[in-house]
């Protein structure tokens, strides 16, 4: 650690030779000299009595006080923090930030308060109340200064747009440019929280407990008009896979508990015997999300294209174990890794089991299976393409001798195709067919393009729906159309210490910012719904919509709500007969239900 006197007279700046602190007082700049790494602290003790006395200028929101030999520590818990005082503005670009501050006297028990962890959404929107609430209003409803944020924004609705009219301003209709106030990661943030709370989408939200209700009208729609029928409305509240059968029957996988036969009149069986064991011993994590997690689940279930013959079931799952590696007979706990099995089902039981595909044993992980990928998919030639997301840690996604964090493609019987784009190289996974992906969510093939398609969650914003090519980096964790959860860029190839050109990373057909947590998909060919063939219809969790996406000669042309803010869309099928079912989840039961024309 270095001392740097230079801030401001009577405050001494503890400053790793690593970090970044940037004040804005009174006009003048000082900064440490290098860039803050993710993680690591920094300590301004502040001496100046003349300051620390008046602490009301800090948002009672961020004042936590406690008493430590006749002193009170102020402590901010931030991600990248900006925060304003009255007309002054301190900038602090850190990760995790603890701001002692010597106040004269001691603080009585009475003002003590616990303290309260913030991050980058919490700094925008601080920022937003503080500097735009005046003109258009705290719910950007609008105010008397100013112009509502809601329905249709003049100068665009994208990211970009948004940034652009943060940053330069509009003088000649009264908004003033803000780039020489915010940094230009603030500015990138506060665009982010105006276009996530338009689209209702805060990223803390996961929208489980809301209330899902199927309901009785018409939806009217550009193309078709339609209804919602409900087949099943008791299921676990985790489902994730539907797989249509040629009777009209569908399975369906819960991922705690196994795999069910739902009649074509919504009879549910009981869970089929003998599949992989699904573990049900789900946890709360203390993070930003209140996702439930835990590992050993249920994954996706399909078909073989030949199944009428041949009667193939597969069925992936997170294969679980323990005292199986060394790191979980170290350390007590189980380890799991994706795995590909497929077998028949015959009178109600799981027969004739195979391993089509399975991880080495070194590269199972205590990582849970939220971010495990898990979906399936056959092309026309019989390949198999199956993801596995980012479930072992951002250090592998780039490594090609890992096997997280990609798309990996196989035979039927889980031969290496050999004209798979790592064939023949030391030291990798042979089946990776693409790398450097997140948490995908869906995969399609197109059979009339002839084209690989999935759709991936980014981190805040950034979700995306890409064409998959083979031996190509879809860049996670390097870069990302979103921002990272603090609200800065995603840049975590610098701590990794990877040096690559934005030349060679994918970039997405398909941006969807704000994050609406985009989820499974299909690329309908439905008679029932004539208008919609060749279109993409996408599922969401987190923004509990249907959207319709049109994509031509590989372009984005067009985004469409079919319906939103009804439940966690989980799965999208089409059955044999061309009607469409959506996989909706829920903490109160999962349900299906039935996309019915209406003329």
């Amino acid at each position: 650690m270095r001392k740097d006197r230079r801030t401001m007279p009577g405050v001494l700046i503890l400053c790793s030779p690593t970090s970044r602190i940037m004040f804005f007082l009174g006009g003048h700049r000082r900064r440490c000299d290098r860039l803050l790494p993710t993680r690591s602290r920094v300590r301004a003790l502040l001496a100046d009595r003349s300051l620390t006395s008046e602490r009301s200028i800090l948002p009672a929101a961020l004042r936590t006080h406690r008493s430590v030999g006749g002193s009170s520590i102020l402590s901010v818990h931030c991600n990248k923090w900006g925060l304003t005082m009255n007309k002054t503005h301190l900038c602090f670009t850190c990760s995790w930030l603890l701001l002692p501050v010597a106040l004269i006297g001691t603080t009585s028990a009475s003002s003590q308060q616990e303290p309260v962890a913030y991050s980058g959404v919490t700094e925008s929107r601080l920022m937003f109340q503080e500097n735009c609430a005046v003109c258009h209003g705290g719910e950007l409803e609008g105010a008397a200064q100013g112009t509502p944020l809601r329905g249709d924004l003049v100068h665009g609705e994208s990211m970009a747009d948004v940034v652009a009219s943060i940053a330069n301003g509009y003088v000649d209709s009264g908004m003033p440019s803000w780039d020489d106030i915010f940094s230009p990661v603030q500015v990138q943030g506060l665009a982010m929280y105006v276009l996530e709370t338009r689209a209702n989408v805060g990223y803390v939200t996961s929208n489980y407990d809301a209330p899902l209700s199927i309901p009785e009208g018409e939806f009217e729609t550009e193309l078709h008009s339609f209804r919602l029928e409900t087949l099943v409305d008791d299921l676990d509240p985790l489902p994730f896979s539907l797989a249509p059968l040629p009777d009209g029957s569908l399975l369906v996988t819960e991922k705690t508990k196994g795999v069910r036969v739902i009649s074509p009149d919504g009879d549910k069986s009981e869970l089929v015997r003998g599949t992989p064991q699904a573990y049900d011993d789900i946890y709360q994590m203390e993070s930003r999300i209140d996702i439930e997690r835990g590992m050993g689940w249920l994954f996706d279930i399909l078909l073989h294209p030949n199944y009428q013959e041949n009667g193939w079931i597969y069925l992936y799952h997170g294969h679980r174990c323990e005292d199986c590696t060394d790191l979980s007979r170290e350390r007590g706990r189980p380890v799991s890794m994706n795995r590909l099995v497929r077998g028949r089902v015959d009178n109600g039981e799981w027969i004739d089991e195979e391993v089509i595909w399975q991880a080495d044993l070194e590269h199972y992980s205590f990582a849970g299976d939220v971010g495990a990928g898990g979906r399936v998919v056959f092309d026309s030639r019989g390949h198999v393409y199956f993801s596995v997301g980012a479930k072992g840690g951002m250090q592998g996604v780039q490594d090609l001798s890992t096997p997280w964090g990609k798309i990996h493609r196989i035979n039927d019987d889980g031969t290496i195709p050999q004209d798979n784009p790592f064939v023949g190289r030391d030291d990798v996974y042979q089946s990776i067919y693409t790398y450097g992906h997140r948490s995908p969510q869906g995969l399609e093939f197109d059979r009339t393009g002839g084209e690989l398609w999935g759709s991936e969650h980014g981190p805040r914003g950034g979700d995306e729906i890409n064409l998959l090519l083979p031996g190509r980096n879809y860049g996670w964790p390097l870069y990302s159309l979103g921002l990272d959860y603090d609200g800065t860029p995603v840049e975590y190839g610098k701590d990794l210490g990877v040096e690559f050109e934005l030349s060679d990373i994918e970039q997405p057909v398909v941006d969807l910012t704000p994050s609406p947590a985009v989820s499974s998909f299909i690329i309908s060919d439905s008679d029932q719904f004539p208008e919609w063939k060749g279109d993409y219809l996408v599922g969401s969790l987190k923004a509990r919509s249907l959207f319709r996406v049109e994509i031509e000669d590989n372009q984005f042309v067009a985004r469409e709500t079919l319906f939103e803010g009804i439940g966690r869309v989980r799965d999208i099928e089409q059955a044999f007969n061309g009607d469409i079912y959506l996989l909706f989840e829920h903490n109160a039961g999962g349900k299906v239900a039935r996309l019915v024309p209406v003329e």
